[in-house]
């Protein structure tokens, strides 16, 4: 039997309202009693947690993790030292491999790969569609006997309405939610960053906020006609939030997360940062009115999860023209800390809705283990420290891509440990 023992942590668990000082044992990698001053045997392993907030592992909804097929960009091993130097104790893969994940062998591998690495958990997201092409539904049910947890054709849209209707109706069966990537095919029409005076000024083609808002309206109503399980990922606009707040008011069973990037940056960031691809992502930052709708939108609980939409991309692809480089940047090592800095830092909101976002939530969203300390739950564990400073430094991530628009930001407040099951996966130097 394996032991340790987490004293004097300040326990923030949103699944039992704590927020309070308390010592946590874990056994045989679960939550094994909580309270006051827990004694434990004397071959227990101590940990002395002063001055860190001790909360239920970190999950992340949207990770591209690339393999198989483009390792080049980012490995499953990599990507999950990536999670966990991040302080995310589960990611959850996107289907856009090659070949695409719509196919129970492919999750079947994806899921084993996985298991190899030691590091963070990987959940698998199934493809909605065979080959993500958006004409046949794959192979759901066989997809969620091998792990899926959710189902989405990753960055690219259900573009057929009648498609997406099916789906719904099908996952349903199973229990998992559908992922939507709100993005008008038509409506975007090549933009590279978002519309507005900004990209009239600079010369880039602008990407409309109705692009997002449209289908994010569309897919609302769609799942409401079929009582689906909507899952709307990486919103970005102040509309596309009031569209989710209002549905949730009336009973739908829809749910959405944001990233970090658009609640910090805006498209005047874009316009000072000299044409640099390593800004242009999906979707686009936006104006300010819109990073303050978001920031209103977590405030008020509408969002339910903060997801990094980590997505790795080769030097070189990178270094293309602004308009021809790939849509993406990468964000397991950056999410956590970004948002402490500007949420808990910024008092938007405390730490206790922080962790809510990060942990309990997706957890709640994607009906995941973990979310909670509980006795007798699993022992994934993020461990944060509000004062820390540090500045980006690409050079120093485990993902193989370096694409973040936050070299040498400075920021208050990081993960400094990990663990899955009771092990300890990555610790902070210093």
């Amino acid at each position: 039997m394996t032991r340790l023992l987490i004293r004097n942590g300040r326990v923030v668990d949103p699944s039992q309202g704590l927020d309070e000082g308390m010592d946590l044992l874990i056994e045989d990698g679960c939550v094994a009693a909580l309270g006051d001053r827990v004694e434990a045997p004397a071959d227990t392993e101590i940990l002395d947690a002063a001055d860190l907030v001790v909360a239920p592992g970190f999950i992340d909804l949207h990770t591209h993790l690339r393999e198989p097929g483009f390792e080049y960009k980012e490995t499953i091993a990599t990507g999950l030292r990536a999670a966990a130097a991040g302080g995310y104790t589960a990611v959850c893969a996107m289907a856009d491999t090659d070949p695409v994940n719509d196919d129970p062998a492919v999750t079947r591998f994806i899921r084993e790969k996985a298991e190899e690495v030691g590091a963070s958990r990987l959940y698998p997201v199934g493809a909605i569609s065979e080959g993500r092409d958006g004409e046949a539904l794959a192979e759901i049910g066989e997809m969620v006997d091998e792990g899926a947890v959710a189902i989405s054709d990753a960055d690219r849209p259900a573009s057929n309405p009648q498609l997406l209707r099916r789906v719904l109706e099908y996952a349903r069966s199973f229990d998992v939610p559908v992922v939507s990537y709100p993005k008008d095919l038509n409506l975007a029409d090549d933009g590279v960053m978002n519309e507005s005076t900004v990209s009239t000024r600079i010369g880039l083609r602008g990407l409309p906020a109705a692009a997002e808002e449209v289908m994010v309206a569309r897919d609302i109503l769609i799942a409401e006609s079929v009582s689906g399980r909507l899952h709307l990922s990486h919103l970005s606009t102040s509309t596309s939030l009031d569209l989710v707040r209002t549905a949730k008011r009336k009973g739908f069973e829809v749910s959405c997360d944001v990233t970090p990037h658009h609640f910090v940056l805006t498209d005047e960031d874009v316009a000072v940062a000299n044409y640099d691809p390593n800004w242009k992502t999906y979707p686009p930052f936006r104006s300010g009115s819109d990073v303050e709708g978001v920031l209103q939108a977590i405030y008020d609980g509408t969002v339910d999860a903060i997801a990094s939409d980590h997505s790795p991309h080769h030097a070189d692809e990178k270094e293309l023209d602004f308009a021809d480089a790939p849509f993406g940047i990468v964000g397991l090592e950056t999410a956590v800390g970004l948002a402490i800095d500007r949420l808990v830092h910024g008092k938007v909101i405390g730490i206790s809705q922080l962790v809510r976002l990060f942990s309990t939530g997706p957890a709640g969203v994607f009906n995941l283990p973990g979310g909670s300390l509980r006795e007798g739950e699993v022992a994934d564990l993020t461990l944060l420290d509000l004062r820390k400073r540090w500045t980006v430094d690409p050079a120093k991530f485990q993902s193989k891509a370096r694409n973040t628009p936050f070299a040498g930001r400075n920021l208050k407040g990081a993960p400094v440990m990990t663990i899955v099951g009771g092990k300890m996966v990555w610790k902070a130097n210093g």
